[in-house]
């Protein structure tokens, strides 16, 4: 394996989601490790989410531990209707189709089966993805710009 190879090798594990990458020949052995700068934006996004929940619960339960329980429950049973539209790759996940475009999904945007939700980046394709499902859009779970995972949830649907 020669330098440029190498140099290739480190191109494609930046542009990508990959953590780690080790290529083993006869005497020869490289291993490609990303920054955690991604991972990083990726976790931060998770706190933020359960904060609510986590704030919500302690107040009931100081005065009483009934409505402590029956908040959660509540909280849970609309997610339990909702559809998840999750990523089907890796890459950088955008809101707009061009930055001088609107949003191709919004809260409370109707959407039914093969209408673009967002792009997704990948290695500088811009794949659009389809919705599958008939409803409306009740939550965006990721920010514009940001970087997703495979099978990340993307967006939560009220089905119609």
């Amino acid at each position: 394996m020669d330098f440029k190879q190498i140099q290739e090798l480190i191109k494609m594990v930046n542009k990508s989601n990959i953590g780690e990458l080790t290529i083993e020949q006869k005497d020869f052995r490289v291993t490609i490790k990303q920054k955690e700068d991604h991972v990083t934006q990726v976790v931060s996004a998770a706190p933020v989410q359960s904060m609510p929940v986590q704030t919500a619960a302690p107040q009931p339960a100081a005065g009483n531990n009934a409505p402590a329980a029956e908040k959660p429950k509540a909280a849970e049973a609309p997610a339990g209707n909702l559809v998840t539209i999750k990523s089907p790759m890796i890459g950088t996940f955008y809101r707009k189709a061009s930055p001088d475009k609107p949003n191709l999904a919004d809260i409370g945007s109707e959407i039914a089966p093969g209408s673009v939700v967002c792009i997704i980046e990948a290695m500088k394709l811009f794949n659009e993805i389809e919705s599958e499902v008939k409803g409306k859009i009740v939550k965006v779970l990721v920010e514009d710009a940001s970087p997703v995972e495979y099978d990340q949830p993307l967006f939560l649907v009220e089905p119609a």
